[in-house]
């Protein structure tokens, strides 16, 4: 397991496009996910131990932010095959398991990631209403171990930011977890 760091924000970089299968039965698209204030496209898997350290956090924080006008999608892109946690079948049962208030969405082909320039899980994506990016950083600052209760909520913080004013913080720290499990070849 290779642990990565993403790239720092590219601001006003558009968010791509995409349609995909949720655990949920239906077909997503961007514009189906997007909220009034913005969107938050977070690239996540079942297997790793940096998103298992803030799956509960990522529900909360998706809860909280949807008042604000800010949906959020979770994508999963890693090879299945490869990591058999990460199955549809294991995105649904997690999904269920912990009522994720988000579409959980399949990435099978990974050109969605390579769209996104995902890198990592869990990989955070913020846009404001425009689909422009403005938060590219972390969720907290734990990594594969739980934070403890009351540290900053980066992202939560950024993206009721970008609510509020459409755009995100100049300064942000990059998120940190598992590389995307590409498929060979």
């Amino acid at each position: 397991m290779v642990s990565l760091q993403p790239p720092v924000c590219e601001f006003g970089l558009a968010a791509p496009d995409f349609r995909l299968p949720g655990v949920d039965g239906r077909e997503w698209t961007r514009d189906d996910c997007m909220g009034d204030n913005g969107l938050l496209v977070m690239f996540i898997c079942n297997h790793c131990p940096y998103v298992k350290a803030v799956i509960d956090r990522i529900v909360r924080d998706a809860a909280e932010l949807k008042p604000l006008g800010i949906n959020c999608v979770a994508i999963m892109s890693n090879d299945a095959a490869a990591y058999p946690d990460d199955s549809f079948d294991n995105m649904r049962a997690l999904s269920e398991r912990l009522a994720f208030p988000f579409p959980y969405l399949l990435d099978e082909s990974q050109e969605v990631a390579r769209a996104y320039g995902a890198v990592c899980t869990p990989d955070f994506f913020g846009y404001n209403a425009k689909a422009e990016l403005q938060y590219r950083g972390r969720l907290d600052e734990s990594r594969k171990e739980t934070a403890p209760a009351g540290v900053r909520r980066d992202l939560f913080e950024a993206m009721k930011q970008v609510a509020g004013t459409g755009e995100g913080p100049r300064e942000q720290i990059a998120s940190m977890g598992c590389s995307i499990k590409w498929r060979e070849g």
